[in-house]
């Protein structure tokens, strides 16, 4: 159901006083926002950037106010560089995560599956669930299971399948990352204005150097930041779908 206008422009005014201008649609409903509670955000990627690159923006703004943020990788880059043992991969993948992660004031995580060869099973779902669940998240983020990466498909519907076992006890979201070569059909019911971290965002990206950042960056990130900011009308933004059951929908009016 698209959500009334007006009821929109009066939420970013209340989301706006409350979050420092967090989000532009509604990531919290207004009650919860009057709560001021503070929030443990939690953000699934299947390797180390995707995090960072897909809604790094998103989270610098829940950290700076005053939300816990963890980036809970399914790999560590393991299979990038042919000319690199997995050993060697991994060592200099999680470091370049550490180091996103002290940027954006992230706590890492690894679930410790293999880049290109991560696992969808009753097993690994039960692990996943764990994982996240030990977190008690209030939020949780990760990837857009319609994906052209296998890895980026089980890390999705992993954490979807620990959402549903969970009881639905923290709000789903998924993002974009490459959007019309990775993720497909794609198309956002959230935004989040990023425009005044969108230096942090970039420098948290930049921190993982063996992925050429700013090929990928000026390639792909900067132009979907502009786009998505278009669209909810401002620089730039990240998009987001909330994926909700249907009698747990909000109407904002």
């Amino acid at each position: 159901m698209r959500k009334d206008k007006s009821g929109r422009r009066n939420f970013i005014k209340m989301a706006s006083a409350v979050l420092g201008g967090l989000s532009l649609t509604p990531l919290m409903t207004p009650a919860e926002s009057h709560a001021q509670k503070k929030l443990n955000v939690l953000c699934v990627g299947a390797h180390p950037g995707d995090p960072e690159f897909g809604c790094g923006g998103t989270m610098a703004k829940y950290a700076s106010a005053g939300h816990s943020v963890t980036f809970l990788y399914l790999t560590r880059g393991e299979a990038y560089d042919p000319g690199k043992t997995f050993g060697e991969a991994a060592a200099l993948r999680t470091k370049e995560a550490e180091l996103s992660c002290s940027v954006l004031h992230a706590k890492p995580l690894f679930a410790g599956q293999i880049d290109g060869n991560t696992v969808l099973s009753k097993e690994k779902n039960e692990e996943m669930t764990k994982l996240i669940l030990a977190e008690t998240p209030d939020l949780v983020f990760t990837h857009w299971p319609l994906d052209s990466h296998p890895d980026h498909q089980v890390a999705g519907l992993l954490t979807l399948t620990a959402w549903i076992k969970s009881g639905r006890k923290f709000r789903l979201y998924f993002y974009e990352v490459n959007t019309g070569s990775e993720s497909m059909e794609f198309t956002p019911t959230d935004y989040v204005d990023i425009s005044d971290v969108r230096d942090r965002k970039k420098q948290a990206m930049f921190a993982h150097k063996s992925q050429g950042p700013g090929d990928v960056y000026n390639g792909w990130f900067r132009t979907m930041e502009e786009f998505r900011g278009l669209e909810a009308g401002v620089k730039a933004a990240e998009g987001f779908v909330h994926f909700a059951a249907a009698s747990s929908s909000t109407l904002i009016v």
